[in-house]
């Protein structure tokens, strides 16, 4: 391959990124609302409930990863006896990996409505660790909005799905709980108005320098305190679902956040379980504390619930559940 071919995937980089730092400064200059009057929310998320939750994922005999199936499957049946108290439905989808069964966990809210959104963590670690914040702390907000849930009335079903296999060895196969799940949707022509992954959202620090960034000079616009929650899309082409749940999320006022529209190549963009909903053409996006441009713990010993910040993971809870029940 000649020279002029290699410098193309190069310099189209470039153009994305300064396509990408001229977007975030209109975001910055333009973006900011005057408006910051908190929503009040019909059911606020409890943070007695979200700390008990957080206990019972990370405070097991052994550490829910891909080798200890029986501690998986015994998450899978605290998630799923819990969503039982609160939804429509609920269901395991069970699928087979290397002979061993592994199971997701689903339940539904608006089942009369026919177009759906998703909203889904994982509840599998990397490793013999807590992962208090990852992932933890998605799974929790997904038990906790289906307390809020129950009984709201409903523009869309809303299905809330637990997925396993999100971490190594499976990340990026077809193994993955949410490739399953994202598949099931496709091949079935289910429509589908959106999808969003909560990965990581209990970690924030406010001390100058908490905050790293992909490309360093992100913190130009975003600054370098840990103290927001990302709404991370697609640079282009995010489609409806997303600039509208973004918007109410934003509007609701519960707690500092930041967007964040980056193309593929950044990393840390795909790095959960929306990256499957892309793959499949649903809109999709994430919502996240940053993961390990922030938190330090990530996919260590030392991510356990101590190093949590409960009360702004409550709010980030609320937030999403004030965007669920105003999207139109």
């Amino acid at each position: 391959m000649g020279l002029k071919n290699r410098l193309k995937p190069t310099k189209k980089k470039l153009i994305f990124f300064v396509g990408f730092l001229f977007t975030g400064i209109l975001i910055f200059v333009f973006g900011k609302k005057e408006d910051q009057t908190v929503q009040n929310s019909p059911v606020p998320a409890d943070s007695v409930q979200v700390k008990q939750h957080l206990l019972a994922l990370t405070q097991t005999p052994k550490f829910r990863n891909h080798k200890n199936i029986d501690q998986l499957n015994a998450v899978a049946d605290y998630i799923h006896q819990t969503f039982m108290t609160y939804a429509d439905s609920t269901l395991f989808q069970e699928y087979t990996v290397n002979g061993q069964v592994y199971k997701n966990v689903i339940c539904s809210f608006g089942t009369r409505n026919s177009k759906r959104i998703i909203i889904g963590a994982h509840y599998d670690v990397c490793g013999d660790q807590q992962g208090a914040d990852d992932n933890a702390t998605g799974v929790t907000a997904l038990l906790e909005l289906a307390r809020m849930l129950k009984e709201q009335k409903l523009n869309y079903r809303v299905d809330l799905v637990a997925y396993t296999l999100e971490e190594p060895p499976y990340f990026r196969t077809e193994n993955m709980g949410s490739y399953v799940h994202a598949k099931y949707l496709k091949d079935n022509n289910i429509d589908v108005y959106g999808m969003a992954s909560v990965e990581m959202i209990g970690y924030f620090k406010d001390e100058k320098g908490s905050q790293d960034f992909p490309i360093s000079a992100l913190s130009w616009i975003y600054g370098n305190k840990g103290d927001f929650i990302t709404l991370v899309k697609k640079f282009s082409g995010a489609g409806p679902f997303v600039g509208d749940f973004i918007d109410h999320f934003k509007e609701s006022n519960q707690i500092k956040t930041e967007t964040f529209p980056a193309p593929r190549f950044v990393k840390g963009v795909d790095f959960s379980d929306h990256l499957n909903y892309w793959k499949f053409d649903f809109p999709a996006l994430m919502i996240t504390d940053t993961s390990f441009f922030r938190n330090k713990n990530y996919h260590k010993t030392t991510d356990t619930l101590e190093t949590l910040d409960i009360k702004r993971m409550t709010k980030v809870i609320d937030a999403i559940f004030l965007s669920i029940i105003h999207l139109k």
